[in-house]
C-alpha cells in the first residue's frame, strides 16, 4: 500500500477505529500513538552490483505505558489529522510504500508492511507482515531458488511422462 492509499483509507472511514494487526490473531494496544512519520529515502546497492533508488513513507507506532489499560483505539480521523500536520510540515511522498515501525516486549522491532486491511461496523484494521530479507541478485550470484513451488515445478517436469528425460 502506499501513502496516497493509506491517506485516501483514513479518508473514507474517518468514523472507524483504525487498528493495526502486527501478526495474525495479535494488535497494537489501544495505547498507541503515532510517535513519528519518517519520509525514507532508499539508495542501495545490492551484492550483484546492482543499484536502486525508491522512497519509504515509516509511520513509528508506540504504545503509552501510562495508558495500558485504555480500551478506545485511536479513531481514522485523529491519525487523519497527525497525518496532515506532518504532512504540512514535511511534505509525505505520496507514491511511496508506507510501513509501520513497532515493537513489544514480546515481537522485535519491525517495519511492517501493510498485507491487506479488513473492516467492521466500527473498525479499520490494517493487517501487517514482516517481509522476510531477500536476496536481489540471484541470477549474477547463482543463487538457485529453492521454494516450494520451483522444487514442486521441477519434481513434476521429470516425473516419468514430464518430458525432462
Amino acid at each position: 500500500m502506499n501513502t496516497s492509499e493509506f491517506l485516501s483509507l483514513l479518508k473514507q472511514h474517518q468514523n472507524k477505529s483504525l487498528l493495526f494487526e502486527y501478526t495474525e490473531g495479535k494488535f497494537v494496544g489501544a495505547n498507541y500513538h503515532i510517535t513519528e512519520i519518517k519520509n525514507i529515502i532508499v539508495d542501495s546497492v545490492d551484492c550483484g552490483a546492482g543499484t536502486d533508488f525508491w522512497k519509504e513513507t515509516i509511520v513509528q507506532l508506540w504504545e503509552s505505558p501510562k495508558e495500558k489499560d485504555k480500551k478506545e483505539f485511536m479513531s481514522a480521523y485523529k491519525a487523519l489529522g497527525i497525518l496532515n500536520k506532518v504532512d504540512g510540515i514535511k511534505p509525505m511522498v505520496r507514491d511511496a510504500e508506507i510501513k509501520f515501525e513497532y515493537s513489544n516486549s514480546d515481537f522485535h522491532t519491525a517495519q511492517l508492511f501493510v498485507n491487506d486491511y479488513a473492516m467492521d461496523e466500527q473498525s479499520l484494521i490494517l493487517k501487517l507482515s514482516v517481509e522476510k530479507t531477500d536476496c536481489k541478485a540471484k541470477e549474477t550470484c547463482g543463487v538457485v531458488d529453492t521454494s516450494e513451488k520451483v522444487v514442486a515445478e521441477a519434481a513434476s517436469e521429470c516425473a516419468p511422462g514430464g518430458g525432462c528425460c
